[in-house]
Formats: structure tokens, sequence, C-alpha cells
């Protein structure tokens, strides 16, 4: 069994796309019309045929309540792995990213958490 695609709930696709290509640095992998919605994925640039993320529309009633929980409590939803969390951390807040946690040190990572400017928190993590 392996993972193929995972996803995050977005408010607007074509905004969720703009942030995780033009600012994160994945690139496009599908995007095919469904309904009023799109199968919109993305992928690492350098594992084009890895994992891919679905930037889910969050139109579900539960969605709303869900996002709102796990903001609340600081829980992000989903980790991205990154070479150097520091220098990531810099270079995204250049861009301006908000980050809603510092870098720091958990055992043997460093992680810190941005908001995605669509709804979700987002954790980077380097070993």
């Amino acid at each position: 069994m392996r993972i193929r695609v995972t996803s995050v709930f977005v408010d607007d696709q074509a905004a969720a796309l703009a942030f995780y290509t033009d600012t994160l640095g994945f690139v496009v992998k599908t995007d095919t019309p469904v309904g009023e919605y799109r199968w919109l994925t993305v992928a690492a640039p350098d594992e084009p045929d890895g994992v891919e993320l679905l930037l889910e529309p969050a139109a579900h009633p539960a969605v709303g309540p869900y996002r709102e929980a796990l903001a609340a409590d600081g829980i992000p939803a989903a980790q991205f792995v990154v070479d150097d969390v520091r220098t990531e951390c810099d270079r995204l807040r250049g861009l301006g990213v908000v980050f809603t946690q510092a870098p720091g040190e958990i055992g043997p990572v460093t992680t810190a958490v941005f908001d995605d400017t669509c709804g979700n928190l987002i954790q980077i993590v380097s070993d």
C-alpha cells in the first residue's frame, strides 16, 4: 500500500493554485474540470511522479468547522519536508508568507508553521 494523493481543503482553487505553485514552488500534476470544480493536484518539482497534493474545494458543510477547530488549536493540515527550515522560512517570509510558529527544534527535527492563505496551517520540517 502506498499514498498516491492526499489533500488540503481550499476556499478558492485558483488562489490556492497560485500560492502552492508561485509561492511554495510545487508544479501542477493534474488539472481536470469536474463539474463546477477541478481535480487539481500539485507535486514536488523534483518528484513529479511522487505523492500528489489535491487542492480540494472546501464546499462541504463539515469542512468549515473542521478547519476552524484545527486552526484554533494550531494543528497543521499538512506537513512538508524541506532541506533547511530556517532557510525556507526566510525565503517564504520574503514572499509575504505569515508564520504562526517560528522555527524551533522538536527533538531531532526543526519545524515551523505558516498560514497557506487558503484556510490551512502548514508545517514544514527538516531533520
